[in-house]
């Protein structure tokens, strides 16, 4: 690569890195919040409230956008489930562990691609779903070696539908990559306060989630921050994935497990084993091969 193609280059790949940095330690300030009283599902309600404010008050015709195009009601609730499973699992599971079931995007979005953009099934294709599938197998092998290789918590449930409902996220990005970037970017957001919100009244009224603390500086503070931060990342990645081929853009983007991995194990909210590193380094390959082929 020419020296001012290379320069061209480093700012969105700084870009998408700060985006994977921003959801890599996103766990930590997650914990911290639910510390003072505030569930991550409601935290997740407030944190992309506060985004969907900034989105309208940039370009309210984003809602009639939104409004008129039945397909990014889709994105809405791909982004939504997303955002809601990921922030709860980090929050009550092992990190490591959920952040790497996440990762089974390869398996999800060969399928997802077959259906929804019409994609054949490659030989290369196959040979990433079986890497991600045979990692997903290490990673929930029980440690005792008795039983099945399945979900066996909350967290492990959360962080693969997770994982799945970001691969439906990409898949309808990539299809409906026409639309204004302003009405994608509100579906996303707007997903989050959503899902999340709806999921959060129900558990409320079960009794499974307790209801929002009574207002205080530090975690107003603290969902404030994390909403400026995630909007900063979300555009992060719309500015480096618009400049970078998405090979490279799914490459960068795999330092989030990095972030995560490492942040977690130094802070004491996981811990790296054997079999999480062998099932990791499988699936982290699935990914990596994807974005090698251009998938």
């Amino acid at each position: 690569m020419a020296p001012a193609a290379s320069r061209a280059a480093l700012w969105p790949a700084l870009a998408l890195t700060l985006n994977a940095f921003t959801w890599g330690v996103s766990w930590w300030p997650f914990r911290q919040l639910e510390a003072a009283g505030l569930h991550p599902l409601w935290a997740t309600v407030m944190i992309y409230a506060l985004a969907v404010l900034a989105i309208t008050l940039w370009r309210p015709v984003a809602w009639r956008q939104l409004f008129t195009t039945p397909v990014l009601w889709v994105l809405v609730l791909a982004s939504g489930t997303t955002n809601a499973a990921f922030n709860w699992a980090v929050t009550l599971g092992d990190v490591v562990r959920v952040v790497l079931l996440f990762y089974l995007m390869p398996l999800w979005a060969v399928l997802l691609a077959r259906v929804l953009l019409g994609e054949r099934f490659t030989i290369d294709a196959v040979l990433r779903v079986l890497l991600a599938l045979a990692g997903a197998a290490v990673v929930l092998w029980p440690a005792d070696g008795a039983g099945w290789p399945l979900p066996r918590s909350l967290p492990d449930w959360l962080g693969i539908v997770g994982g799945f409902s970001f691969a439906l996220n990409n898949v309808m990005l990539r299809r409906e990559a026409q639309r204004p970037e302003a009405a994608r970017s509100l579906a996303m957001f707007f997903g989050g306060v959503v899902v999340a919100g709806v999921l959060a009244l129900v558990l409320s009224a079960g009794g499974s989630v307790a209801a929002p603390p009574a207002p205080a500086a530090g975690w107003i503070a603290g969902a404030a921050a994390m909403g400026l931060a995630f909007l900063a990342g979300n555009l992060a990645l719309q500015y480096g994935a618009a400049r970078l081929p998405a090979n490279v853009t799914a490459v960068v983007m795999i330092t989030e497990v990095l972030f995560a991995s490492v942040s977690a194990v130094l802070l004491g909210a996981g811990a790296l084993t054997l079999p999480l590193a062998v099932g990791g380094a499988l699936i982290v390959t699935a990914t990596l091969l994807a974005a090698w082929r251009g998938a």
